[in-house]
C-alpha cells in the first residue's frame, strides 16, 4: 500500500511539475529553470528457436532537470515499473562554480558507457548491446568531476568520478571505493573518440578493472558508431569478459500522416568470457527499421528489429535460452 501511494504521489508531482514549469523555462527573469523529460518502451518479442514470446514495458522514466541560479543544477528520474519494481535512477544536485567545470554529487551515471547505447530515448535498437547490458550498472553513488574546455576548435570532456562501487539505491560502508575516469573528444556532431577506465572493488571476492575505447562519426543523416571493452577481473573467483560493437543507421524523410522519417540501421556485436581463447562466445547480427516523428517537445518510434546469434558456447550471463535465440523485436517508443 505504501509503494502504490509513493508512486501516486510521485505522478501527481510531475503532472504539476509539467503543467508549471514551462513557463518558468519562459520567463528570462526566472532564478531558476524546470524542464521534464519521460521515456516509455513497450516490447513484443519472439524466439523463434524456442518458440516462445512475451509482451513487456521495458521502460516507463519519468524525469525533471534545471538550473538553480545559473551556478547550481539539479536532477530526479525514477523508473515507474522495471519489472515490476519501482526505482530511482538518477537524484542529484550539480556545482558549476566556473565554466566548463562540474561537480555532481549524489546518484549519478559513472563514467563508461554511452548514452546512445544505455539510454532507452536515444538507442537506434530495441534491445542493448551486450557491453551496455552484461557488463555494469551504468550509475552509482557518489561524486562526477566533469571539466570541458577546447583543443584548439574541438570541444573536449575529461571527467573522474568516486562511487561507493555498489550500484543505484544501496548506500554501503565501504573500505575501497570504485573510481575511474574518461576523456572524449570532439562532438556529437562529426568525429567523436572516447577512452576510459573504472576500477570496481565491489567486495572480497569481487573486484573488476574495465576499460575501453570508441569511435563515432555522424553527419546530418547519417552514423556510424563502434565500441570495444574489456572487464577484467582482479580475482579468482570470477570469468573476464570482452565484448564490441560496430553499428550505423541512416535517416531518410518521408511524409506521410503518421510518420516523418524511416531508419534502416544494422550492427553487429559480440561477447566473449575470455578464458578459452578460442574466439568469441557469442556473436550478433542485427537489422532494424524505425518509423517516426520528431517534434519539439516530443518524438515516437515504431520499430521492428531482427538478431540473428552465432553461439560457439552458451554463456551463463544469458538467464534463459530465449536471451540468445534469434528472436524478432517489436517496439513502440515514445519520449518527451
Amino acid at each position: 500500500m505504501q509503494t502504490k501511494f509513493l508512486r501516486f504521489t510521485l505522478l501527481l508531482l510531475f503532472v504539476f511539475i509539467f503543467s508549471t514549469g514551462y513557463s518558468q523555462e519562459s520567463d528570462s527573469t526566472a532564478s531558476y529553470t524546470i524542464k521534464v523529460d519521460g521515456t516509455l518502451k513497450n516490447k513484443f518479442e519472439y524466439a523463434s528457436d524456442t518458440r516462445m514470446s512475451r509482451f513487456s514495458v521495458r521502460n516507463s522514466r519519468v524525469g525533471i532537470s534545471g538550473d538553480i541560479q545559473s551556478i547550481y543544477a539539479y536532477r530526479v528520474q525514477v523508473e515507474l515499473s522495471d519489472e515490476g519494481e519501482f526505482k530511482v535512477l538518477d537524484l542529484s544536485g550539480t556545482l558549476k562554480p566556473v565554466k566548463g567545470l562540474s561537480f555532481t554529487l549524489g546518484q549519478t551515471s559513472i563514467p563508461l558507457f554511452n548514452s546512445y547505447i544505455v539510454s532507452p530515448g536515444e538507442m537506434m535498437f530495441a534491445n542493448r548491446a551486450f557491453l551496455g547490458k552484461y557488463f555494469l550498472s551504468t550509475r552509482d553513488l557518489g561524486i562526477l568531476t566533469r571539466y570541458d574546455f577546447g583543443l584548439g576548435t574541438v570541444p573536449t570532456r575529461l571527467e573522474f568520478g568516486l562511487y561507493n562501487g555498489n550500484a543505484i539505491n544501496n548506500p554501503v560502508w565501504k573500505k575501497d571505493m570504485s573510481y575511474g575516469g574518461r576523456l572524449t573528444v570532439g562532438s556529437m556532431q562529426g568525429l567523436r573518440y572516447s577512452t576510459k577506465a573504472y576500477n570496481y572493488p565491489n567486495d572480497e571476492t569481487t573486484h573488476f578493472l574495465f576499460y575501453g575505447a570508441d569511435l563515432r562519426y555522424q553527419s546530418d543523416n547519417w552514423k556510424v558508431e563502434t565500441e570495444v571493452m574489456k572487464k577484467d577481473s582482479r580475482t579468482e573467483n570470477n570469468s573476464d569478459l570482452l565484448a564490441y560493437y560496430i553499428q550505423g543507421a541512416y535517416v531518410l524523410p518521408i511524409k506521410t500522416t503518421f510518420f516523418e522519417y524511416v531508419q534502416p540501421a544494422l550492427r553487429w556485436d559480440a561477447i566473449d568470457e575470455t578464458s578459452g581463447g578460442d574466439g568469441f562466445d557469442v556473436k550478433r547480427l542485427t537489422a532494424g527499421i524505425g518509423l517516426g516523428f520528431d517534434q519539439e517537445r516530443f518524438s515516437s518510434v515504431l520499430r521492428v528489429d531482427y538478431e540473428w546469434y552465432f553461439v560457439k558456447n552458451t554463456l551463463p550471463i544469458f538467464a534463459n535460452d530465449e536471451m540468445d535465440s534469434d528472436k524478432i523485436t517489436v517496439e513502440l517508443l515514445f519520449t518527451f
